[in-house]
C-alpha cells in the first residue's frame, strides 16, 4: 500500500506544484522541480539500496533531491559520498478516508475556494483583509493530495487549519474522492493526526550536495 501512496502523493504534487508529468525509471520517478535550491526530486516508491544507488547516479546536478518512504536511519546507508539526508525536510507520509463535515470558518475569518489548472485553492483572511491561513488540493480519480496547509503565526491555535483541512476534504468528496494523501512536517503532523489522518511511512528527504 506504501508504495501506491507514494505514487499518488508524486503525481499530485505535479499538477499542484504544476510542473511536468513525473519520468518514470526503473527505480521510480523523476520530477524536474526547476528551482535553485531543488533542481529536481527522484521519488522511489519502493526503495532499496540497489534503487538508491541506480536514483543516485544518474543525478550529476547539485541540489537533486530523493524522496523515500522510509525512516532516516534506513535512508542514511544507503546514500554514496556527495549525498546527506536533510532533517529539516524530512517528514511523513499521511493517509485518510475522506469524509464530509461541512466546516464553517471560525469567527472573524471568512473563506474563499478557488479552482484553476485542476487545482483547488483554499484562503482565509481576517475581518480586516489579512491573510490568516490557506491550502490546496488536487483530485485524481478517487483521491485527493493535499499540499502547503499553511497558517500565519498571528493566526495560529485558532482553529483555521483544521477549518481549510476539512474545507478541501468536502470539496474532495464532492469530486468523487475517498482517499486523502499528504506529506507531512514534523509541526504539520500533530494538526493531521487530530483530524483523523495516520501516517503511513516516514519520508526521508536526501540532497546531493557534492
Amino acid at each position: 500500500m506504501v508504495p501506491e501512496l507514494v505514487r499518488i502523493w508524486a503525481a499530485g504534487w505535479v499538477v499542484s506544484r504544476q510542473r511536468p508529468r513525473a519520468v518514470e525509471h526503473p527505480w521510480g520517478l523523476y520530477i524536474d522541480v526547476g528551482l535553485p535550491e531543488q533542481t529536481g526530486r527522484h521519488v522511489l516508491p519502493d526503495p532499496d539500496a540497489d534503487a538508491v544507488r541506480a536514483a543516485t547516479a544518474s543525478a550529476t546536478a547539485p541540489h537533486t533531491w530523493l524522496k523515500l518512504p522510509v525512516e532516516t536511519a534506513t535512508a542514511e546507508p544507503w546514500l554514496p559520498e556527495g549525498w546527506v539526508v536533510d532533517k529539516e525536510e524530512t517528514g511523513h507520509l499521511m493517509a485518510t478516508d475522506l469524509r464530509t463535515t461541512r466546516p464553517t470558518a471560525p469567527d472573524g475569518y471568512r473563506a474563499t475556494v478557488e479552482t484553476a489548472a485542476g487545482v483547488t485553492y483554499v484562503q482565509v483572511h481576517d475581518a480586516h483583509g489579512a491573510f490568516a491561513a490557506k491550502g490546496q488540493m488536487t483530485v485524481l480519480g478517487p483521491a485527493t493530495v493535499v499540499d502547503r496547509v499553511v497558517t500565519e503565526e498571528a493566526h495560529r491555535r485558532r482553529g483555521l487549519g483544521g477549518f481549510v483541512m476539512r474545507t478541501l476534504a468536502d470539496r474532495a468528496v464532492a469530486q468523487g474522492a475517498t482517499l486523502g494523501v499528504l506529506g507531512a512536517t514534523d509541526e504539520g503532523r500533530a494538526l493531521y493526526e487530530a483530524l483523523g489522518w495516520q501516517r503511513r511511512a516516514g519520508l526521508a528527504a536526501c540532497v546531493h550536495r557534492p
